[in-house]
């Protein structure tokens, strides 16, 4: 947020434990400079999904992947689990139309 915005407020929960560990959420507050919005959310994003998964956590939880994970899910599973995925979802959804991006790169 320093590098991002120029500073910020940074707040963690725990919204659910789990018997192989909690699921934080974080919220994050900070000034926004006019047309680079996108941009900044993006930098504090990729910052704060790499310290994650460098610190051995996973990007996933009870809400599953989604688009804005799946970067860092990418990263995290093993090429092999990432094919098996792709090929399951496509067996079972020819047509890429449940949920597009959202688990495996859409077609």
């Amino acid at each position: 947020m320093q590098r991002a915005c120029g500073g910020g407020v940074l707040s963690m929960r725990f919204t659910h434990v789990y018997p192989d560990g909690p699921a934080p959420y974080y919220t994050f507050i900070a000034p926004g400079r006019e047309g680079a919005e996108i941009e900044q959310w993006e930098a504090i994003k990729s910052a704060a999904s790499e310290a994650i998964l460098s610190a051995g956590g996973t990007i996933t939880h009870h809400h599953a992947v989604g688009r804005t994970h799946l970067p860092w899910a990418d990263k995290e599973r093993s090429p092999l689990f990432g094919r098996a995925l792709a090929a399951v979802k496509s067996e079972l959804d020819p047509s890429g139309i449940l949920n597009p991006g959202c688990l495996v790169r859409a077609k």
